[in-house]
């Protein structure tokens, strides 16, 4: 019985894409503006999840848990907890997204009347800014994520 030699595993191909996918991942990530939009969104969503008490439309019992809880998703989302799965960043940042539209509308469509001039400007601004950090962490994640699927795409 013959036995084939067998090949170093740090010179797989599969190894070593994954290994600068990674790489690039991490040079991305650890860029001041990264950083700074990630600091950004975690402020954002803990203001966003803090606001009805700070803007003092906490009375709207429907508007304030809906803020609260977008507001905890978002920076979750935005926060640098996922760092370790950063090309996966690009699909969080456009769900993020997703929850900084449904905060600029929100005030229409939740229950009851809770569009005041004070619930509408604190949701529209905070959700415009959550929606501007969220495309920009797209944005960056993007190399990373084109990276990705590039290699996958050829191997099929």
């Amino acid at each position: 019985m013959a036995t084939q030699p067998r090949s170093d595993m740090e010179t797989h191909p599969d190894i070593v894409a994954m290994r600068s996918r990674h790489e690039m991942a991490e040079r991305v990530a650890t860029t001041p503006r990264a950083q700074a939009v990630e600091a950004m969104a975690l402020i954002t969503g803990l203001y966003l999840a803090a606001s009805p008490w700070i803007a003092g439309f906490n009375n709207f019992s429907t508007l304030t848990v809906n803020n609260l809880i977008v507001g905890i998703a978002y920076a979750l989302l935005m926060s640098g907890g996922f760092g370790r799965a950063y090309e996966r960043s690009h699909s969080m940042a456009w769900g993020a997204c997703v929850l900084s539209v449904w905060t600029i509308i929100a005030p229409w469509v939740v229950a009851g009347d809770v569009s005041t001039t004070r619930t509408i400007v604190n949701n529209v601004i905070v959700g415009l800014v959550a929606l501007m950090l969220a495309l920009m962490a797209a944005a960056a994640a993007r190399p990373v994520d084109q990276s990705s699927s590039g290699r996958s795409s050829a191997r099929r």
